[in-house]
């Protein structure tokens, strides 16, 4: 498993790495997967907002988005040797923090929220009906707490 970690330099020392390796690992093992790489960008509403506006046509920040790997481009073509790149994962540490305060825990413990979150989305949970909805927190929530129960 290999995770790119990119932070703004406005958040350096705020968001701990090793656990947002240790959530991603913990997550994909749940989900039956082993291998595979993912970058995840922690970073401000601003950028957020912009790729919100720009790729979803949404002109608002969010806490999360995910940018998952199209596979069926003509043309591209992956070696075999390397493991699938699942896609990207933008995290807004300003909207992490507020969340935060507003449900009443830890920053880290939103981070794990929404990375997990993003996570799923990118591999193929959704949520735009009630049903995809439940099944897609019931997830989030027995990933979380696995990783409470074995501490990130």
């Amino acid at each position: 498993m290999k995770v790119d970690i990119q932070i703004d330099p406005r958040f350096a020392g705020k968001v701990d790495e090793g656990r947002l390796r240790r959530v991603i690992t913990k997550a994909l093992e749940s989900e039956g997967r082993s291998e595979g790489e993912l970058t995840i960008l922690i970073t401000g509403d601003e950028q957020v907002q912009e790729l919100n506006r720009r790729y979803r046509g949404v002109d608002a920040p969010t806490d999360v988005l995910s940018f998952g790997v199209v596979s069926d481009e003509e043309g591209f073509v992956t070696p075999p040797e390397a493991s699938a790149y699942l896609g990207d994962i933008v995290v807004s540490y300003p909207r992490a923090l507020e969340q935060a305060r507003e449900y009443g825990h830890s920053v880290e413990e939103e981070m794990d929220l929404l990375v997990v979150h993003g996570l799923l989305h990118l591999l193929g949970y959704d949520h735009e009906t009630e049903e995809e909805r439940r099944a897609m927190w019931a997830r989030q929530e027995n990933i979380l707490k696995m990783g409470g129960e074995i501490g990130f």
